[in-house]
């Protein structure tokens, strides 16, 4: 019989800030209503979620955390906070790719293809494109691509020739009216949250140890400029 796991996820990878605690197969969870002060945030939610739990840190097995790509100063920010956590309890911390998961927690058709899409520069998007059967499975491919908002919207279509095809994302704004009447269909990626972390997380543990934190970093997918478009 498979033994429950304690886990707690942070995800505030970009427009969102969320902690969840899963333990004996119930989801504690908060949600930060300021993003963009996430230094400030993450700790108080964290301890939120613990006490509501009823669950002391030390009785954590792991971490999880949604490693990006996404804001820079987010992602560094989340995984800051995760490490701390883990090295002070001895626990591993799980990075778990935001692209897929945020894919994986939409709850498409079988036949459906699902391009998540953040927002990378400004005017400029990570996008990819993920089966049913891939995002089901948990065996998720690392193929990014990086590309204007025409870009994101002429992947898309060519999808969408062959597939039911759902562009998830957060207020994405600049795309939406340019997929409008191309059979696409865009979805507001406000169901994605540390809580959407679990599943991957759970896989992840197994062989994972405390060894192995130093050696867990953001998966930014470009080099930071102090002068680009977003924070």
């Amino acid at each position: 019989m498979k033994q429950a796991m304690n886990i707690l996820a942070i995800e505030c990878t970009h427009e969102a800030l969320s902690v969840a605690v899963l333990t004996a197969g119930i989801v504690t969870e908060a949600v930060g209503v300021e993003w963009k002060r996430a230094a400030e945030s993450l700790v108080p939610l964290v301890e939120q979620v613990m006490a509501e739990n009823r669950l002391s840190l030390q009785k954590l097995d792991c971490l999880a955390v949604s490693s990006g790509p996404g804001s820079f100063t987010a992602l560094r920010i989340g995984m800051a906070v995760a490490k701390g956590i883990a090295y002070g309890l001895g626990i591993p911390l799980l990075p778990v790719p935001t692209m897929p998961a945020m894919a994986a927690s939409l709850l498409a058709g079988a036949d459906s293809m699902v391009m998540a899409v953040i927002p990378a520069r400004k005017g400029e998007y990570y996008y990819a494109v993920y089966s049913s059967e891939q995002l089901v499975s948990g065996v998720w491919h690392d193929e990014i691509e990086r590309g204007s908002a025409a870009d994101v919207v002429a992947a898309a279509a060519v999808v969408s020739r062959s597939h039911e095809t759902i562009v998830v994302g957060r207020k994405l704004d600049e795309l939406v009216p340019l997929l409008a009447g191309s059979g696409v269909v865009y979805r507001e990626a406000d169901f994605f949250s540390a809580r959407s972390l679990f599943h991957a997380a759970e896989r992840l543990f197994v062989g994972a140890d405390a060894e192995g934190l130093n050696g867990v970093t953001p998966n930014y997918r470009q080099m930071f400029s102090p002068n680009a478009g977003r924070g």
